[in-house]
């Protein structure tokens, strides 16, 4: 995320120009309802295969623009709308068909007296089993839900006595426990932070158990930058992606009967496109066939779920999300300062 970011801030006059287009962006987006939205990128078809989850005339369409860092999209089933994280802006936005973007959460990830680094805010997002809004939270550097009744509550926000670094990206097993990542990328100084307790980047699980308690279990150290992370349709596998530069990989771990993992075996290598496109191996998620669509250097790659690449849905920008929604068949994805989707013709896991 941090890398990102600051590649991305690099030229002062790309950023200016970006500004002025987002402007523009924003008023078309939140004018119009359901047609005629600006067109973004391509899509890159490497396989026949992707013509099963991709119509040849397959559009990215920017929905709206304008945000800082657009992150962690989410699906509200029942209210119809999206949630996304602003992660510099330390806000939530709320977009719906019709209205565009407006804010529903500020202080969305650090609540603290004073400023906070350069990316203060949440990042990935899930509704839980109850309909509430849970948040990786980079400032607070927890894992927190947001009650119905209003506030939040901490989930967890340490591993034994020692703060975590700064919860990246989160998934919801069907049984209720929470898998989530925990690179240093929220902290102001990044790795080097002198703020940093823990000296590894964790892969966790916290599992709830009978008395309602949850209980935190370590699952792996052994990523250097884990970020995105998603289950297979049937929960026998989970898949962690690692935003490392020299390492830009997306690991496949074997999921045991008590949760924890089996040794991973790395599904997919994009590093040799790291600096040719845009991005780094970020969110991921999966669809009912169990193929993945993962961020990426140079957009959304699709995958089949041997690790076959089928595509690329290129944004031409540094993509760092996606997420199902509408009937399960939208993929909304999160792309630097811009909000977009694009229609498939198959489904999220779980709808």
């Amino acid at each position: 995320m941090n890398l990102r970011l600051t590649l991305h801030r690099w030229s002062l006059f790309t950023c200016t120009i970006a500004a002025t287009l987002a402007m523009g962006v924003v008023s078309v987006a939140k004018a119009q309802n359901t047609t005629n939205f600006p067109i973004l990128g391509e899509v890159i078809r490497v396989s026949p295969e992707l013509d099963e989850v991709l119509a040849p005339d397959a559009k990215i369409e920017v929905i709206s623009s304008g945000f800082e860092w657009a992150e962690g999209p989410v699906w509200n089933r029942e209210g119809k709308y999206l949630l996304f994280s602003d992660i510099p802006r330390n806000s939530v936005m709320k977009w719906e068909l019709g209205k565009g973007s407006s804010l529903f959460l500020k202080l969305s990830g650090f609540t603290g007296p004073t400023g906070y680094g350069n990316e203060p805010g949440c990042n990935g997002l899930i509704f839980d089993g109850k309909g509430q809004l849970v948040s990786a939270e980079h400032g607070d550097r927890r894992l927190s839900v947001l009650t119905h009744q209003g506030g939040k509550r901490t989930l967890v926000d340490n591993y034994e006595g020692k703060r975590l670094n700064s919860p990246n990206d989160v998934c919801m097993k069907s049984n209720g426990d929470y898998y989530f990542t925990d690179p240093p990328y929220g902290l102001p100084k990044g790795a080097e932070d002198p703020l940093r307790e823990l000296d590894f980047c964790g892969v966790y699980q916290l599992a709830l158990q009978a008395d309602g308690r949850h209980q935190l279990t370590l699952l792996t150290k052994e990523m250097t930058r884990p970020n995105g992370i998603a289950f297979s349709p049937d929960e026998k596998f989970l898949y962690v992606a690692q935003s490392d530069p020299k390492a830009a990989i997306i690991k496949k771990f074997p999921v045991k009967e008590d949760g924890t993992l089996g040794e991973g075996t790395t599904l997919v290598d994009v590093t040799s496109m790291v600096g040719k496109h845009k991005g780094l191996p970020d969110g991921l998620k999966v669809d009912v066939q169990g193929r993945l669509w993962a961020t990426g250097p140079g957009g959304v790659h699709v995958y089949s779920p041997a690790g076959k690449l089928l595509g690329r849905i290129d944004t031409k920008e540094a993509t760092a999300n996606c997420a199902w929604g509408d009937d399960g068949s939208t993929l909304y994805i999160t792309a630097d300062m811009y909000l977009c989707r694009i229609p498939t013709k198959t489904k999220g896991a779980g709808w």
